[in-house]
């Protein structure tokens, strides 16, 4: 993406946005853009005292979450550069997992949803069903289930999955069927440890001026 030979067009920008690094939401500036991907430049906070520090966490995982309010762009992308310049840290990232027009949607749902397929368990009616989650977020998660189910808005449910270590409790707060499956949406209510670790709230972001 970034080799001079063959790299997509870039379109220069002065554009703000959040990146989810570490465990921490940080302020972007993005420098430029391609159909690929961006170059973002990272303000500088106490948690990364270095470019080691940045490195350490990469070699976790290179991917990361992003969201750009003014391009109306969110998603998941993966870390291909990432350099010390005076003003910070330079970040060169290219797009994995897109989610377009979020506007509308993080006005919604308050908080932004993370893609994420991990197999969990969910009780209620003392009947215990298998799923899939489609996406999770610091409120709630959305989940998929084979067959169709009967359940109300509402109801109070126990459920738990691996992906993020988390159980808990959780509202329905609206169900849908397909041909061959219920998807339902739940509201965290009580959660074991608290919090969801690894998911970006990326809601009402503040602009401060460059």
């Amino acid at each position: 993406m970034f080799a001079t030979e063959n790299r997509a067009y870039r379109k220069s920008l002065a554009s703000h946005g959040l990146l989810y690094l570490g465990q921490e939401e940080h302020e972007i500036l993005v420098l430029n853009l391609s159909i690929t991907g961006v170059l973002t430049l990272l303000k500088v906070k106490p948690s990364f005292a270095g470019i080691k520090d940045i490195f350490r966490v990469l070699q976790v995982s290179p991917i990361v979450d992003f969201y750009l309010p003014e391009i109306n762009l969110a998603g998941e992308a993966e870390v291909v550069r990432a350099e010390s310049v005076d003003a910070g840290f330079q970040i060169a990232i290219e797009f994995r997992n897109l989610t377009y027009d979020v506007d509308s949607l993080l006005y919604r749902r308050r908080a932004y949803r993370k893609s994420i397929s991990a197999a969990g368990h969910i009780v209620f009616n003392e009947t215990d069903y298998a799923f899939n989650t489609e996406n999770v977020s610091i409120d709630g998660i959305m989940i998929r289930m084979l067959g169709r189910i009967e359940v109300e808005e509402g109801t109070v449910v126990s459920f738990d999955f691996q992906e993020l270590e988390e159980e808990g409790e959780a509202k329905v707060v609206w169900v849908e069927y397909d041909d061959i499956s219920t998807l339902i949406g739940l509201q965290y209510l009580h959660l074991r440890r608290g919090e969801i670790v690894g998911v970006p709230k990326f809601s009402q972001p503040i602009w401060k001026s460059a």
